[in-house]
């Protein structure tokens, strides 16, 4: 694909000095509701995924569920996480299963093995049993069924997409996009919950709406809040959306989607940022949100230098040498001055 001096712009895996595979990157920033930075396409249809998550928690304030099943801070960060299956998180949604007074046969999502390679080894060699706990999606799954619960629905089949469950978190994503509910692109998300569909730019608005709110409505200032007082709940160990809140002290927060989707809610400057790796890979998402982070100033030097190691990968060989990397060769646009299409 050409040497170091005609690098493409995205995300690159080099070896020794040549680009050897190219990752697309689409990025918009939203500050208000003012798009101020972009790359790429931010009228590509995108789908949320598990970025969707902080908004799919919502409901769990706004409607008394964590005030009726006693959630702590932590149980509620897991609601809104995509979990590495370690042992805290399976603490914590055995916890919230245990508050609303159901087993784990209640959880209608399938098995998956951890997000944590470790774990997943741990499992494996202990002869354990890849369960639908493990799945990243457990936390939201066990909070949700108790929304279910408390509303006084049909828990079987809570997934339906016209189960009420379904059709209250549309609710909430066409408030935050401005799409009315009927207009909103759906499709199965990978745990069976539903998942939504928008253009990049609109994603993006979205978050920067999460963020604003914060400061006003109880519902994303709790959500917002738990994420960033229990990092470790949304993700885990080595991952990039606990390092994020834990190295700025949770003022800025992401959150991971499927498919090379992320999300950033910066709510002090009522900001929020969506990201997308064209191909869906997910090993370039973590240089491009850093190279996002940097362009727009939102480091500082000591918590640039604490998230030195998601910046770059090395690639190695099978012999643990150093024999390229990965790395961003991206930067975003000029600000531009007009608000996201509706």
């Amino acid at each position: 694909m050409g040497a170091r001096g005609g690098e493409p712009k995205g995300v690159v895996c080099t070896r020794d000095g040549i680009v050897e595979s190219f990752h697309r990157v689409h990025v918009v920033a939203v500050e208000g509701e003012t798009v101020v930075a972009t790359h790429g396409d931010g009228g590509l249809t995108v789908v949320y995924r598990s970025a969707a998550k902080p908004f799919q928690a919502l409901p769990l304030v706004e409607d008394g569920v964590v005030g009726r099943y006693a959630f702590t801070d932590a149980e509620l960060a897991l609601a809104a996480a995509s979990h590495n299956g370690e042992d805290l998180h399976l603490a914590g949604v055995r916890s919230i299963l245990a508050k609303v007074g159901l087993g784990e046969e209640a959880l209608g999502l399938g098995p998956l093995p951890p997000l944590s390679t470790r774990v997943w080894e741990s499992l494996l060699k202990d002869g354990g049993e890849i369960l639908p706990v493990h799945n990243n999606c457990s936390g939201q799954h066990a909070a949700l069924l108790g929304w279910v619960k408390a509303q006084g629905y049909s828990l079987p089949d809570y997934l339906r997409a016209t189960h009420p469950l379904q059709e209250r978190i549309r609710e909430i994503v066409a408030a935050f996009t401005d799409i009315p509910a009927g207009r909103l692109q759906t499709c199965p998300d990978g745990c069976g919950m539903l998942a939504f569909a928008v253009p990049l730019e609109t994603m993006a608005l979205s978050f920067a709406r999460l963020a604003s709110r914060s400061r006003t409505d109880e519902g994303p200032r709790r959500v917002l809040g738990a994420m960033a007082a229990h990092p470790f709940m949304v993700a885990g160990t080595g991952r990039l959306c606990t390092a994020l809140a834990e190295v700025t002290g949770g003022r800025i927060l992401g959150k991971l989607g499927a498919e090379g989707v992320y999300g950033l809610v910066i709510p002090h400057l009522k900001m929020g940022i969506a990201l997308k790796v064209e191909d869906g890979h997910r090993r370039a998402l973590d240089p491009a949100v850093i190279r996002v982070l940097d362009d727009l100033g939102l480091l500082s030097p000591a918590e640039a230098e604490a998230l030195e190691r998601f910046r770059w990968r090395r690639v190695r060989n099978t012999l643990g040498a150093v024999v390229g990397e990965i790395r961003a060769t991206f930067h975003l646009g000029s600000a531009r001055s007009s608000p996201p299409p509706r």
